[in-house]
């Protein structure tokens, strides 16, 4: 069974974010940057099926789109486990969003012959999403988000799986290829060993430019895809919040009153 995990590069999560004055993106100057967590369950959930599941032969692919510098979250799934390393990396796919994401990873995988793709239910920077479902769309293979558990057929062509929905849980019967988004509680990511990270320093991966997909920068272009990336701004200052005083009747007509007239909460 050939497996690919989606990884991403993201600011970790208690990193001061800050704003480009020209608005067209964040400043990455001091800014660590690490794989996203929900790709960690990701990455986890496949290495753990591979280790249970021998008869499978599982081969395990983590894929990354971004700059060069984002090579670093493949380093880090080689040290976790993983066994290819797929790195689509192109000026052009700067400012694309995650509908467009999905084109790009669809073009680079068309002939990997994979069964089975695992992402995480949203990164953690845009929190769309978006590009499970979009991706599933592109291969025309059936999605299941949001999975906190599963059970394999013997022959592994067949997989049962529970996933969260409002007040509920709903379970979900599917046939590969398929396409699953991990929730957490699914898996608990491993830590990489200092050994681990050492070794995938000299592991090889594979550098895939547009060109190389069959694609151009005109195939990204607004015209083209018809969405992308707008401006990004800071969300607006919270206002000062506001203390009552006096009788506690008295403060108590006067809240419903803000409420009811003022902020239109009633």
């Amino acid at each position: 069974m050939k497996i690919l995990t989606l990884v991403k590069c993201v600011p970790e999560s208690t990193a001061n974010i800050r704003i480009k004055p020209d608005g067209s993106g964040i400043e990455t100057a001091g800014v660590k940057f690490v794989m996203n967590p929900f790709c960690e369950f990701a990455v986890e959930a496949a290495l753990q099926f591979k280790e249970k599941n021998a008869a499978a032969k599982a081969e395990i692919t983590a894929l990354t789109v971004g700059p060069a510098a984002h090579a670093d979250v493949l380093r880090t799934a080689f040290a976790m486990g993983v066994d290819h390393a797929v790195h689509v990396c192109d000026d052009a796919l700067k400012n694309i969003d995650e509908l467009a994401l999905a084109r790009v990873i669809a073009a680079a995988i068309k002939d990997g012959g994979f069964d089975l793709i695992i992402a995480g239910k949203h990164a953690i920077d845009y929190d769309s999403g978006q590009l499970g479902p979009a991706l599933a769309e592109c291969l025309a293979w059936p999605h299941v988000g949001a999975v906190i558990a599963w059970d394999w057929a013997a022959d592994f062509k067949n997989c049962t799986v529970r996933r969260r929905i409002e007040g509920a849980e709903e379970v979900v019967e599917l046939k590969l290829p398929a396409l699953l988004t991990v929730d957490k509680g699914l898996v608990e990511p491993r830590y990489p060993s200092l050994p681990g990270l050492m070794k995938a320093k000299k592991r090889p991966i594979d550098v895939k430019n547009l060109a190389a997909l069959g694609l151009s920068a005109a195939d990204f272009s607004v015209g083209a895809i018809g969405t992308t990336m707008g401006e990004f701004a800071p969300p607006p200052p919270r206002p000062p919040g506001r203390k009552l005083s006096g009788e506690p009747a008295d403060m108590a007509k006067e809240l419903v009153r803000i409420l009811r007239e003022e902020v239109k909460a009633i």
